[in-house]
């Protein structure tokens, strides 16, 4: 896409973060015939508010041939989002009005399933995440090992202080992915990533329409995907803190937070048979 690369270097002008360097395992641009070979549909979809600075340099940043498709599912955006996506020869659907980031997930994973996905990678186009990371994250999915993939910023303490993590945001983060881990029964090491792989089995079976249309929606997902025993994993992810990368306030943060505690309290007042949730029903079958 010669627009791709003529935004790229606006985007770079700009003077946007680089990704926190990864020592241990570098991870490199891949050229096409270096991915791992796909059988599956990948359809990256990205839920947009106010991303006019960042989304060219998310999108060049994205291996070629990594994915079939890009759909951008824009909030009703007050800047140019929409008009440099269109530009740049993405599929973007317009929410007439701001209907919430959970809101924004649910048609991406509708249109992403709408349009014949496999395999579905949500990431922000706030270039706050990785995107270099995707093929890799997808040939877990590919080859069978999971069916969700998450991206792991926090690898180290040392590491996310340093890439520019707020560290009243660290220490949240520590707590409740500790309190998710024990409860849910996994061993992940960042339950609140931005950047994830869906199996498209994962979005046809977790009833996501009954979701919160707010930031609560995440935690809410990945309880629905142990509750209904599909199987986690996660890849290291770089990543970037600055002023253009959309972050919840302290205030709004704490409400998260307050929401994840009482989502993984409803799994287990309806795992007990105490009190019934309709998040863990089976997702009504939709009409072909």
């Amino acid at each position: 896409m010669n627009e791709v690369a003529s935004y790229r270097v606006s985007a770079i002008a700009t003077n946007l973060p680089q990704a926190t360097p990864i020592r241990a395992c570098d991870i490199t641009h891949p050229q096409p015939d270096q991915l791992p070979r796909r059988r599956s549909r990948v359809v990256a979809v990205m839920p947009a508010y106010n991303a006019e600075a960042t989304l060219a340099a998310t999108l060049a940043d994205i291996p070629p041939g990594s994915v079939d498709d890009i759909i951008l599912v824009d909030d009703d955006s007050r800047d140019r989002t929409v008009e440099i996506a269109r530009g740049l020869g993405l599929r973007v659907v317009v929410h007439e009005r701001n209907r919430g980031y959970g809101a924004n997930q649910k048609t991406c994973y509708r249109e992403a399933l709408r349009a014949g996905a496999d395999i579905v990678v949500m990431i922000h186009p706030d270039y706050q995440y990785d995107s270099r990371v995707i093929p890799h994250a997808v040939a877990f999915v590919e080859l069978g090992i999971c069916d969700i993939v998450l991206g792991n910023r926090i690898r180290s303490r040392r590491e996310a202080l340093a890439g520019g993590m707020p560290w009243w945001k660290y220490l949240a983060n520590r707590f409740l992915t500790a309190v998710e881990n024990f409860a849910l029964g996994q061993n992940l090491g960042d339950f609140h990533s931005g950047f994830r792989v869906y199996r498209r089995a994962v979005l046809e079976t977790i009833p996501f329409e009954r979701n919160s249309d707010d930031f609560v929606f995440d935690t809410q997902f990945l309880v629905q995907a142990v509750h209904f025993g599909f199987r986690l994993g996660e890849i290291p992810m770089p990543v970037r803190y600055f002023p253009e990368a959309s972050s919840i306030n302290f205030r709004r943060s704490v409400c998260y937070g307050l929401g994840t505690l009482a989502t993984v309290g409803q799994y287990w007042l309806h795992r007990l048979h105490l009190w019934r949730s309709s998040l863990f029903e089976p997702a009504q079958p939709t009409g072909g």
